[in-house]
Parts: C-alpha cells; sequence; structure tokens
C-alpha cells in the first residue's frame, strides 16, 4: 500500500474525536478494550469499532496478555503523521522570518525595538 493511502487512512481516523480521545487513553500504556470504553464514555462495541479504524490506519498495534486485547499506540503511525505536518513548517518560519526581519529594518519607521 502506497505511503499517500497510509497518511489519508490516518488522517481521516484522527478527524474523530472519539478516535483521538482513545489515542489520548493509551498514549501512556497498552490498556484492553474494557478500560479504553470506560475511560472514553463509549460502549465496547463502539470502542471496537473505534480501534479497528486506528489499527487500520496504522496508528495503533493489538497483542495479546492472556485472553486480553491490549491495544497500543503504533508510533510509526503518527511518525509518517508528523512527518507530513512538519513539511509545512520550514516554509511558514522562512516566511514569519522574513516578515519580522523586514518590520525591523532601521529606516523603515517600522521597528519595535526599544533601547
Amino acid at each position: 500500500m502506497s505511503a499517500e493511502i497510509n497518511l489519508d487512512r490516518s488522517l481521516r481516523a484522527l478527524a474523530d474525536g472519539n478516535r483521538r480521545a482513545i489515542l489520548n487513553t493509551i498514549r501512556t500504556a497498552p490498556l484492553p478494550v474494557g478500560v479504553i470504553a470506560e475511560t472514553v464514555g463509549l460502549s465496547q462495541q463502539t470502542t471496537s469499532h473505534h480501534l479497528g479504524v486506528l489499527r487500520r490506519a496504522g496508528l495503533t498495534v493489538r497483542s495479546r496478555e492472556g485472553t486480553r486485547h491490549l491495544f497500543a499506540i503504533e508510533t510509526d503511525g503518527l511518525a509518517e503523521v508528523r512527518s507530513y505536518l512538519d513539511d509545512f513548517w520550514p516554509h511558514k518560519l522562512s516566511e514569519l522570518k522574513a516578515a519580522i526581519e523586514a518590520h525591523d529594518q532601521p529606516g523603515t519607521g517600522r521597528s519595535e525595538r526599544h533601547g
């Protein structure tokens, strides 16, 4: 599957507030569906559905501990989303730097420096 399709799935998954709440719940430790459902205030069935969407998007992983299924964040999936979003920042930071430098140039009468 292409990286673009994975990114699209990840962004769609993150668009849902319940799924973001689930990710926040499992950000520090793997948890079973029942605990996640109780924490986010959803039924186990609804939580399982959201976990499936997150897993197919590459944002969570499932493991077994005895008879329990534990869900944890898949850091590689989040890294892909972050990498995509990070690509926007250097350009914006360069624009901001240029605007500040233009604003602070001597002789423009626009300097905010007091000294």
